[in-house]
């Protein structure tokens, strides 16, 4: 008998949910064939069969959270002695009734409220139709919602005015009138996956790290002209990839910040190479896809590769290599209009910078003059026992004039 176990897949993980099965109780598979979707605080990922056989037993329930060595379902691998047997007593039991009420075929039939186990694209329609997606029974395999079924369930909810029960009871009573309270049973949002793993993270770094965090506001004025005179000539370079070259150039002169403590044996590690963490929000929650070797990279292949990472990102693709390994973060919430923010560093690193909204507005310039400029807010989370806040300020003003004079870029190409 094999036995299929959630292996240890590296990056820290410890535990993982149990999404969809691909195959059921006397299916024949091959090696390497998926039989099961985990979900993990990183990725979704699939488990593969190691032997050719017949499945005969599937040991967890979809949507349960289990611990690295546990085993999930069981193969009577090709060779055993007992394999001919069994096909037999399989191939019967399909065709008893019975056999469509086992315990392990019941989610299948979409008996998932409350769990929203959903591809990402249902969920962006789920989102697109105001719907909550864990109040949906999916119908799909071990009851993951389709898009069918979000179209169903709002179709549903548009003729039926109840959404959720509510009940009456009297409070008080008087001669001339009834007064009744209305009591309604909040939604439930499941506590765990990568919400979970994101909150353990977070709370880490807050209790670990003594945050500081430091203002600064930007002329982006040059450097947008500059990409109109780029996209003038076919190329187009985003903002954030000049982002990502600039602190590259700076973490450089200013190592300190792509550095990592290491109190148990009482140094700080000055990082050689520059992985710069992409902090993006997607469907799973707050994802860090990482850009490696950005010190290295010329403006077009981080605009490639940033492009690459943020689609695998919002599509769950991401392998763990993918999402480990930063030395420093960033992250853009100016689109959505953000203006000012004391963001959490990424731990164990240094230094986390977050880009604000870009707007319009006068500015004295030199000459005493009022002028219109497009000013970006950035703030810098430090780790104050690796770094001083004029040492962060110093890191910052590298980083201002690299992006109000974009030229400059140019002469720091290896």
């Amino acid at each position: 008998m094999v036995e299929v176990k959630l292996h240890d897949i590296g990056e820290g993980i410890h535990e993982g949910d149990i999404l969809t099965y691909f195959v059921k109780v006397g299916d024949r598979v091959t090696v390497d064939q998926p039989l099961v979707e985990v979900h993990t605080e990183k990725m979704v990922a699939e488990l593969t069969s190691p032997a050719s056989g017949i499945v005969k037993e599937l040991m967890i329930e979809p949507g349960t959270t289990i611990e690295i060595g546990t085993t999930v379902l069981t193969i009577e691998a090709e060779g055993s002695s007992a394999l001919q047997t069994n096909e037999t007593e399989v191939k019967a039991e399909k065709l008893t009734p019975k056999n469509a009420e086992t315990k392990m075929e019941a989610p299948q039939r979409g008996k998932n409220k409350g769990r929203g186990l959903a591809a990402p694209y249902t969920r962006k329609i789920a989102r697109d139709h105001g719907v909550d997606i864990n109040l949906i029974e999916g119908t799909g395999p071990a009851g993951r919602v389709t898009e069918k079924d979000v179209i169903r369930f709002a179709r549903n909810r548009e003729e039926n005015a109840a959404g959720v029960e509510i009940t009456s009871t009297p409070a008080t009573t008087t001669a001339s009138q009834t007064t009744e309270v209305e009591t309604v049973e909040p939604d439930v949002i499941p506590f765990k996956g990568i919400r979970k793993q994101i909150a353990k993270k977070m709370s880490q770094s807050l209790y670990t790290i003594p945050h500081v965090t430091h203002f600064e506001e930007i002329d982006m004025t040059n450097l947008l002209d500059y990409r109109k005179e780029l996209k003038a000539i076919d190329v187009n370079i985003s903002v954030v990839a000049f982002f990502i070259k600039a602190l590259a150039v700076s973490l450089k002169d200013f190592p300190i910040f792509n550095a990592k403590l290491d109190e148990e044996n009482e140094v700080i590690r000055l990082e050689k190479v520059v992985h710069m963490g992409l902090a993006t929000d997607s469907e799973q929650g707050l994802i860090v896809p990482v850009l490696r070797d950005a010190h290295k990279k010329s403006l077009r292949q981080i605009h490639a590769d940033m492009k690459e990472l943020t689609k695998k990102t919002q599509e769950g693709k991401l392998s763990g290599k993918e999402m480990s390994g930063s030395t420093f973060t960033i992250s853009n919430v100016g689109p959505m209009g953000s203006i000012g923010a004391t963001p959490i560093i990424n731990y164990p690193e240094t230094g986390l910078i977050a880009f604000h909204k870009t707007k319009k507005m006068p500015v004295v310039n030199e000459n005493d003059e009022i002028v219109i400029r497009s000013i970006m807010n950035i703030s810098m989370s430090f780790d104050h026992r690796v770094a001083d806040g004029g040492t962060a300020v110093a890191f910052t003003n590298r980083f201002k004039k690299l992006i109000e004079a974009p030229n400059l870029l140019f002469l720091e190409l290896n």
